[in-house]
């Protein structure tokens, strides 16, 4: 979707693997800020485990910023409405292997980035992503393994989980609505070889699942920009 305003900031979101477990609104709504409330599909809810790739972050013109702008970053995310109905995301933690982006970010976006010792492997269709939390008072590790496969016919599901032009945050007494642009995602079909990401759940106060994900995708990846926040 379109900005409808200026341009902020841009980056490349790229090799992710989105992990994600179908839950009751009610279970994950008190971690939604003022004014949104948890958005559902077919009555349910969801939790997505994203682990990445970000590539070239930087403003809207000129060249990327170097060493900083490029890191990797794995998020646990759920899904929002705004009075508006405007259809986001609510980030419980963003973990990056940049302290000094996880330092701007939390300073300047109010978002809740920890710092982390990460990892990213690629042997062909297979990735692994290794995460350790290098953050005061908080122990948690994940370690995710998929092996890709073919196509994924983008239906109603892939569109609710993927399609989401925003995020709320909490910042200042306000709830805000920072929003995005991207082209829509190519996914493929991808098979869970290795899952440990039960303390890393935990770190941000989620009952785990006591199975494997609901639904299981990947994409090599888009463009991305985000423009000026909105308050609500």
């Amino acid at each position: 979707m379109p900005l409808a305003g200026p341009r902020i900031l841009r980056q490349q979101w790229l090799d992710l693997t989105f992990l994600h477990w179908a839950v009751e609104p009610a279970s994950v709504a008190r971690f939604f800020p003022a004014g949104t409330r948890p958005d559902t599909f077919e009555g349910r809810t969801y939790v997505g485990l994203v682990p990445f790739r970000m590539v070239g972050t930087g403003l809207p013109y000129g060249p990327a910023v170097p060493y900083f702008g490029t890191f990797l970053e794995t998020n646990i995310r759920l899904y929002s409405i705004d009075e508006t109905g405007r259809q986001g995301v609510v980030f419980l933690s963003l973990d990056a292997d940049r302290l000094a982006v996880v330092a701007a970010a939390r300073t300047v976006f109010g978002l809740p980035y920890r710092w982390a010792r990460m990892g990213h492997e690629r042997n062909g269709g297979r990735h692994v992503y290794t995460s350790t939390l290098r953050w005061a008072g908080v122990q948690a590790e994940s370690a995710v393994g998929v092996e890709v496969g073919e196509r994924l016919k983008v239906g109603p599901l892939e569109e609710f989980l993927t399609a989401r032009w925003g995020l709320h945050v909490r910042r200042g007494g306000r709830t805000w609505y920072l929003p995005n642009e991207h082209p829509p995602w190519t996914l493929n079909n991808a098979t869970v070889t290795l899952l440990d990401v039960n303390s890393l759940l935990r770190s941000v106060g989620l009952v785990v699942p006591g199975r494997l994900p609901d639904h299981v995708a990947f994409s090599a990846g888009v463009p991305a920009a985000f423009g000026l926040p909105v308050g609500s």
